[in-house]
């Protein structure tokens, strides 16, 4: 398959954007309490995703196959469905994030050591930690940066 293309989102595609948020999450963040994933998602479709469009990386036929939230060199977020795992999509969401900031900079949650295994293999290096994430919640982060 062709690789995808990226753009900008469309306040009309916020539905879709949290369809692969809440499928990306449901497969990689089991450590997340139920409550705790619902709080994320509430926060995520009435502030986060209407007030800062994203990268969408899309296939062919324009389905979104994962997203990327950028505030400067800062990633807030980056999700890819399930589907799209192992497909390129998240390393080619970076490669364009570096192409607007070469030092990037990312918080991935300790509990996640696939998502620490993808951002290392890209040449991100751990630059610190936290106890907790960045609501207060049970879940370590590290900090990490191309640099």
């Amino acid at each position: 398959m062709p690789p995808a293309d990226i753009r900008l989102s469309r306040s009309d595609e916020v539905p879709a954007i949290h369809r692969v948020w809440r499928a990306s999450v449901d497969a990689t963040h089991g450590f997340v309490a139920p409550a705790d994933v619902a709080l994320y998602e509430h926060l995520l479709i009435t502030l986060y995703l209407p007030s800062k469009p994203q990268w969408l990386a899309l296939s062919p036929d324009g389905t979104i196959q994962g997203f990327i939230g950028l505030a400067g060199p800062k990633i807030e977020a980056l999700f890819v469905h399930p589907d799209w795992h192992r497909h390129g999509v998240g390393k080619r969401l970076i490669h364009h994030a570096l192409g607007l900031s070469r030092h990037l900079m990312v918080d991935v949650n300790i509990q996640n050591p696939g998502a620490i295994a993808f951002y290392a293999a890209l040449g991100f290096l751990e630059i610190g930690r936290s106890p907790v994430d960045h609501a207060g919640k049970p879940y370590p982060l590290i900090h990490m940066a191309m640099v």
